[in-house]
């Protein structure tokens, strides 16, 4: 007999620190969409033991944890309506990841492109976790029977090696127990790119801030880089196709385009034949409508961290009213005596 799933989103995002127009944009905002308009359970998680993966001093992960989860509710994620937790407050993720650990092939995880990309050519010094994380992130998903996942491309692989988990767990053990849980990639801007270059993704690793817009950045400091980016002397041109090798022009084009919840043909449409001069300025006011209110908030909410930590840890007890059960039926069908 086949299972029936509740529409359930999971997503997660790593208190690694600086949160930026890109996490925003490619993530939050639309984990925000997916709660008000989605027809969807929503699960959101700060992953911090994805985070250790690589070395954190302890004090800025607290602090990453909290200001990330700042981030989420000051951009629309409302607690009542989503479960919103950090991720090592529901140790059921682990548990399932160990089980899954035993599932999935050496080989599925030697071919992760994150894996060979992070550890690059000294994999013998890099964290058994590094190697593993993908089987910790089937886990963080299945351990709610998500049925979709908002993922950036990025994320794509481990995404089809969850898909891959499940179909080996309920292909041993002769059940239709996990989902094979679905990708929602979507939006003008899932990808933000650098300001400085149109090439690169937009990093809170980059040297220069002023390659990417912080989510803690003022009026002022979001009109200063978005006057500094980099563009090119030709005008915005009138079809998509004129983007074609101008990066950095498709990239404003895009962030406009989302921050106004458009597309980019109609931003196309709207700005045809006009110059950088004039486009920056009405994107500086678009970004400081949509984005200073945020900050705002998160730096109110950063004030006093009481309200965050009462908000994970009830986010926790409601993330483990569903994984708890979930975890128990595994252990039962894998055959764990409890």
């Amino acid at each position: 007999m086949t299972q029936t799933f509740i529409p359930r989103v999971f997503s997660g995002i790593q208190p690694s620190g600086g949160l930026t127009l890109g996490n925003y944009l490619g993530a939050i905002k639309r984990f925000v969409d997916m709660q008000e308009n989605g027809g969807f359970e929503t699960v959101y998680c700060m992953v911090d033991l994805h985070a250790i993966t690589v070395w954190q001093n302890p004090e800025d992960l607290r602090r990453n944890t909290r200001e990330l989860c700042a981030g989420f509710i000051a951009s629309g994620i409302d607690p009542e309506k989503s479960i919103l937790f950090n991720q090592s407050q529901v140790p059921e993720h682990v548990q399932l990841a160990w089980i899954f650990n035993c599932v999935a092939r050496m080989g599925w995880m030697k071919r992760m492109t994150q894996w060979k990309d992070k550890a690059g050519k000294n994999t013998e010094n890099a964290s058994l976790g590094l190697f593993g994380y993908p089987a910790l992130m089937a886990a963080d998903i299945l351990i709610y029977h998500a049925t979709h996942v908002p993922v950036g491309d990025d994320q794509k692989q481990h995404l089809e090696l969850t898909r891959d988990i499940a179909a080996k767990f309920n292909n041993d053990f002769d059940v239709d127990f996990f989902p094979i849980t679905e990708p929602v990639i979507e939006g003008a801007a899932t990808r933000v790119m650098s300001l400085r270059d149109g090439s690169k993704k937009m990093s809170k690793s980059d040297p220069s801030d002023l390659s990417r817009l912080n989510m803690t950045d003022d009026a002022d400091a979001l009109a200063k880089k978005i006057r500094k980016a980099k563009t090119d002397a030709e005008p915005l041109p009138d079809s998509i196709e004129g983007l074609e090798g101008r990066p950095e022009a498709r990239n404003l084009v895009n962030i406009y385009a989302a921050l106004s919840d458009s597309n980019a043909e109609a931003v196309i449409t709207e700005f045809s034949g006009h110059q950088f001069g004039t486009f920056k300025p009405r994107l500086v006011d678009l970004a400081i409508e949509k984005l200073a209110p945020i900050s705002n908030e998160m730096s109110r909410l950063m004030q006093d961290t009481s309200e965050i930590d009462k908000i994970l840890a009830r986010g926790a007890e409601r993330g483990r009213t569903i994984a708890a059960p979930i975890l128990a039926k595994t252990y039962d069908i894998v055959g764990m005596l409890r």
